[in-house]
């Protein structure tokens, strides 16, 4: 059984999740709680949080499925952040910052997924 603590790609995703908790969930409008809001705090923690399920697994193959379910998460909070951004609800300085550690996430979970089905 792998260790998640031990990857790095799970860090950096738990490192985002802290962020987006932090830094964009607390500035959200109370009107966006159960829509937007949400939507982000549920695709972001499904991040790390499939990364660490998927640790638990016997096999690469079915590892793989819970690290694709992660990148497809990582997809939704990109999106959700665009659209975030696009409503005015943060400034293009967070939306940066956001898209930047998002992409490093997805680039790593690509990398990761592409090694493990090779070997």
């Amino acid at each position: 059984m792998r260790d998640y603590k031990k990857l790095e790609v799970w860090s950096k995703a738990h490192q985002l999740t802290l962020f987006i908790y932090k830094e964009v969930l607390a500035k959200m409008l109370i009107e966006e709680k159960f829509a937007l809001t949400s939507q982000l705090r549920r695709s972001t923690y499904s991040i790390p949080l499939n990364i660490a399920e998927g640790c638990g697994k016997n096999t690469n193959k079915d590892f793989v499925h819970y690290l694709d379910i992660a990148l497809g998460s990582a997809n939704e909070v990109e999106y959700t952040c665009l659209l975030i951004f696009d409503l005015s609800y943060i400034l293009s300085d967070l939306h940066d910052v956001i898209h930047k550690a998002i992409n490093e996430v997805k680039a790593m979970l690509i990398s990761f997924i592409k090694y493990l089905r090779t070997n």
